[in-house]
């Protein structure tokens, strides 16, 4: 496993201090993360050259993400993604939620206002890898009931970098928690990803509306441009003229992942799943989510996961407004997202897999990102 260095990242405004944990491998790729927001800030490879290249969009110091309104690598919960109406109900109870999205900002997202993007998390090297913990306390964004959550990031030899997800909750409650890394594999500071390539291993798709919101609906990506199931550039179609795209001013989907265990050629059991076992979205299998690569560098990105979604976001609402690494800025569709997830809004749609944790479980989901030179 890897080594872990730990620092410190500097400091917000107020003169809260930043620590950053770095792991790397035997082969020297490296993997940065941070205790605000839980977050993945730099994840560096050796091209086919052999020069560093991170591939991850972000900022420098604290400073930069103190400013971010992107969500820039951060975990998300403690429901990703987007609630109508900024409510739900659970056990006959209605639950008015932080209202941050919309026109009218009339709908949730990611959590509300204290998000744990926003969190500072408990940070610790340990044998497996970095763990933060974070305590959200009852009525925080108005969900219901304390919950304590655990993400941990690892970094294998085979550049596998792992994200497990652990949450407990006090009583009963809906969890959905993702990471929200932006993506460009010819490296952070290298433009558009339109002529980078896609793979996403889901044949339907929930339809959205202009608040990226469903109706219920799951529809066949089959004839249309949300058909990604064979390797396409991501510009291909982005622009079409289709209501999704127009809707959303490029990809931000949810795309249904396909309920099954695919033949996995990395040694993915040494992160406690057994690629062989029955799909269970909490505990069981890990299943191939999408799958990318680069143009000039040769680089692929393969995403796996125990989720049953995917939110496969283009970068369309990057503001390019604050400085990133290097004196870099990221303009509209510099990176990409692999958002894996339960459904958008799934507590107001009985026919989606649900988010709901009881009292006194735990649930626990994965993601792992494998990060390799095209042969």
């Amino acid at each position: 496993m890897a080594t872990i260095r730990k620092e410190s990242f500097g400091k917000f405004s107020d003169g809260r201090e930043v620590f950053a944990y770095t792991l790397r491998n035997t082969k020297g790729t490296e993997a940065k993360v941070i205790d605000y927001g839980a977050r993945l800030v730099s994840w560096r490879i050796r091209d086919g050259e052999y020069k560093p290249m991170d591939v991850v969009l972000g900022y420098g110091d604290a400073a930069g993400y103190e400013k971010d309104t992107a969500r820039m690598g951060a975990t998300m919960g403690r429901y990703a993604n987007r609630i109508s109406n900024a409510a739900f109900s659970l056990n006959g109870k209605r639950y008015e939620l932080d209202k941050n999205h919309g026109k009218e900002k009339q709908h949730h997202i990611h959590g509300g206002f204290a998000s744990f993007d926003r969190q500072f998390w408990q940070g610790e090297a340990t044998p497996e890898g970095v763990r933060f913990t974070y305590t959200s306390p009852d009525g925080e964004g108005g969900y219901p009931g304390t919950l304590k959550v655990t993400v941990i990031y690892s970094l294998s030899n085979d550049n596998e970098l792992s994200i497990r997800y652990e949450a407990a909750a006090e009583e009963d409650t809906v969890c959905n928690l993702t990471n929200h890394t932006y993506f460009n594999l010819d490296g952070f500071a290298s433009g558009s990803v339109l002529e980078q390539k896609i793979q996403i291993f889901a044949d339907t798709y929930t339809w959205a509306n202009e608040a990226s919101l469903p109706d219920g609906r799951i529809l066949p990506v089959e004839g249309t441009p949300m058909d990604l199931r064979q390797l396409t550039p991501i510009g291909a179609h982005i622009d079409d003229d289709f209501d999704q795209l127009r809707n959303a001013g490029g990809y931000d989907h949810n795309y249904c992942v396909r309920d099954e265990v695919p033949e996995i050629e990395m040694e993915l059991g040494m992160f406690g799943f057994d690629p062989g076992c029955p799909i269970d979205y909490n505990e069981g299998g890990l299943k191939k989510a999408a799958y990318a690569e680069g143009v000039k560098s040769g680089l692929t990105l393969t995403a796996f996961t125990t989720m049953p979604g995917v939110q496969f976001y283009t970068g369309n609402s990057l503001k390019g407004d604050v400085v990133g690494k290097d004196g870099v800025i990221f303009p509209p569709r510099t990176g990409f997202c692999l958002e894996t997830q339960f459904y958008p809004d799934a507590p107001n749609h009985p026919n989606f897999p649900q988010p709901i944790l009881r009292k006194g479980e735990v649930w626990k989901g994965q993601t792992v990102y494998v990060l390799k030179l095209k042969k």
